[in-house]
């Protein structure tokens, strides 16, 4: 059995950053991942929740915000809980084993929500990839 996902998109907004009680990591996020285009059809886009655990989950919460365009690859998680009605309810997100940024902030200044991303000069760390990396 195998369970895979990669999905590549732009963060919906900052992401939410928490510790559990026993000082693990972990940060939420919802990736907007636009669907294949079909002709004379208006553009449509799958909003999927992410959770990113322990180191990783803190990188991306200093480095990444709104709109910033990343790379998730990880598993699919379905999960149930009780609402606050008591109603049985199901969830489904990616949990992320890897998070790529794809993208440089924004310069500052430039109205765009991303102001203190990256080292302070509008720059994020360089990225490297090879092309085997890409699923297209």
């Amino acid at each position: 059995m195998f369970n895979k996902v990669i999905l590549i998109g732009r963060l919906t907004k900052d992401i939410e950053l928490r510790y559990t009680p026993n000082g693990v990591a972990v940060a939420k996020f919802t990736l907007a991942v636009d669907r294949r285009q079909i002709k004379d059809r208006e553009k449509e886009a799958d909003f999927i929740d992410i959770v990113v655990w322990q180191k990783q989950a803190e990188v991306c919460a200093n480095h990444l915000g709104k709109g910033r365009l990343v790379a998730v690859e990880g598993r699919l998680q379905i999960r149930s809980y009780d609402d606050s009605q008591g109603i049985r309810r199901k969830a489904s997100e990616v949990v992320a084993e890897n998070v790529r940024f794809l993208d440089r902030p924004k310069e500052s200044g430039s109205g765009s929500g991303s102001a203190g991303y990256g080292d302070g000069q509008g720059h994020g760390s360089e990225i490297n990839f090879n092309e085997d990396d890409i699923p297209f």
